[in-house]
């Protein structure tokens, strides 16, 4: 009898391609790890950018995680919709995004709402803006550690910011997020190393801190290739994101961490052009295409074919001769890179045991949802 592996679907000829499968059951242990790894479910912060689903929220609520992190209004708002308790919008929000803040903070206010800064001038708008409606709202200084990307730079700098936005009304700051994106050497002892050295700056910006008549900070650091490291520092919230459904990406460069796939694409052969070219419909509207062609995607029930060209609808692969496949057959594939992935989706299909059971809309892939 063949083996079964446990991506196949029993009913995939009733599925149209290319589409998303999730299943349901390895996300649910995918939070398990997550809050194992965590050590205490309070210590999980979340960003909710991969999955951007009511329903994989609210899996993670009912597991008792109650903080997540965001990084667009709509993906906010669809955390207020679930009914969480503290959501910081990872983002500097300016202009009409601060405007759209304000009007989400009104109509949740059972959910705690926060965001960045990391510049006065920008935390001057804020102020003005929030105290105009009578708001107060929670602001975290963000903190470049190397990711050059957003945040202040320099603890003397990143201290007066904090002290200065204590000082003005609407906005109270109550902690750092220092993100560390840019480290993910596969070498574990090499991404700690490189992790604690930009963690230095954090320590140096809390002590401080506590030094003044201010709370002491909150701290939120990392993504998912840093997260067991900050996981085994004490008073620090840990926000990993793509473990929820994991990717071929991070599979490869976190050998360490034990979350499983959870998020397959499925796609059909439409087309032998050539005696060694196959042509799938997995073109670049389906699948993260920021990477070099070969890291794109892995297929799991074809591990010979080679990709040697993609278009919009088209993703052309090179075949070993003598091969055997045939239009019409169904290959199952892991995104490298599972987060943009998902926004190319208005929803995921769901499977368990073998049979397809719904799907999920990924809600919060729009730019707005009512706000």
């Amino acid at each position: 009898m063949e083996k079964k592996y446990w991506y196949c679907i029993d009913d995939v000829h009733t599925i149209d391609s290319p589409a998303l499968v999730v299943f349901p059951e390895r996300v649910r242990a995918n939070v398990q790890t997550a809050i194992r790894m965590a050590g205490e479910v309070e210590r999980l912060r979340p960003h909710v950018k991969t999955n951007k689903s009511a329903e994989v929220t609210r899996l993670m609520m009912q597991a008792g995680i109650r903080k997540f992190k965001c990084a667009t209004i709509a993906e906010a708002e669809m955390l207020g919709m679930c009914g969480a308790n503290d959501v910081l919008l990872a983002y500097q929000p300016l202009g009409p995004k601060l405007q759209r803040l304000v009007e989400l903070v009104k109509k949740y206010p059972a959910t705690r709402y926060s965001c960045l800064v990391d510049n006065l001038s920008a935390a001057e708008a804020q102020s003005a803006v929030f105290a105009e409606h009578r708001l107060n709202v929670p602001v975290f200084i963000d903190l470049n550690t190397g990711m050059n990307r957003t945040g202040i730079t320099g603890a003397q700098a990143a201290v007066h910011l904090y002290m200065a936005c204590s000082a003005l009304p609407g906005i109270e700051p109550v902690g750092l997020q220092a993100y560390d994106g840019h480290i993910r050497q596969t070498n574990m002892a090499a991404r700690t190393a490189a992790c604690d050295a930009a963690f230095l700056v954090v320590e140096k910006i809390r002590s401080e801190l506590e030094k003044t008549d201010l709370p002491a900070p909150i701290v939120i650091a990392g993504g998912s290739p840093t997260f067991p490291i900050h996981a085994r520092r004490k008073n620090v919230e840990c926000s990993p994101g793509t473990f929820i459904y994991w990717d071929k990406g991070y599979s490869d460069a976190c050998p360490e961490q034990d979350f499983l796939p959870a998020a397959v694409l499925i796609t059909r052969i439409i087309s032998l052009p050539a005696p060694n070219r196959i042509c799938t419909d997995l073109g670049h509207k389906s699948v993260a295409a920021e990477n070099e062609l070969s890291k794109r995607v892995f297929f799991l029930n074809a591990n010979d074919l080679m990709p040697i060209g993609q278009s919009e609808e088209h993703l052309v692969l090179e075949a070993p001769e003598g091969h055997g496949y045939q239009p019409g057959d169904v290959l199952y594939a892991l995104p490298f890179h599972i987060c943009p992935t998902v926004a190319l989706y208005e929803r995921v299909l769901t499977v368990e045991n073998g049979q397809l059971t719904g799907d999920w809309k990924n809600v919060a892939r729009d730019r707005k949802i009512n706000i």
